[in-house]
């Protein structure tokens, strides 16, 4: 317990440290279509109304990168926890990204920027040996929340996996 609150507050630290420096940032090119999630948390509940998830994002490496740590809360379970890291790759002239999570998955994948919204192009979430295709559409809806809307392929087919309206909180 004294370990799980000591790496709380080192994060805090961290992310507060990182917030207040965000305006200095000058972002790679290519990320800049993901400025506005820098230095803020989003949250937002999954339809069940019984889990909600949370991404804090923040500059590293002076805006060559944007991490983005990721909790999925359910009462009664352990939270599932992730971190993404986006980065511009300049031999592909793409931004690309790498996914780990604690359940020991993995996802690399890219991301386009269009009007109004951030999409990732299918991919594949690896874990455990098995591999689950997805893709991925953030939907800005005003300068303090978005939609997040994932699917999964099955059998041929595109099926919705969650809808959820993210709400920035810092």
């Amino acid at each position: 317990m004294t370990r799980l609150l000591a790496c709380l507050l080192c994060a805090f630290s961290v992310a507060f440290a990182a917030t207040a420096a965000e305006g200095d940032v000058q972002p790679a090119e290519g990320l800049k279509p993901m400025a506005f999630l820098a230095g803020h948390c989003w949250k937002g509940d999954f339809p069940d109304q019984k889990q909600n998830d949370e991404h804090c994002f923040q500059w590293i490496y002076a805006g060559k990168a944007l991490r983005d740590t990721h909790t999925v809360h359910a009462s009664g379970r352990p939270d599932y926890v992730g971190e993404t890291l986006y980065y511009w790759d300049s031999g592909s002239k793409r931004v690309e990204y790498v996914y780990i999570e604690n359940l020991g998955g993995i996802s690399r994948g890219t991301m386009e920027s269009m009007p109004g919204a951030l999409v990732f192009p299918a991919t594949q979430y690896v874990a455990d040996g098995k591999s689950m295709t997805y893709r991925v559409r953030w939907t800005l809806i005003n300068d303090s929340s978005y939609e997040a809307w994932s699917e999964t392929l099955v059998k041929d087919a595109w099926v919705t996996m969650f809808k959820v309206t993210m709400k920035r909180t810092s």
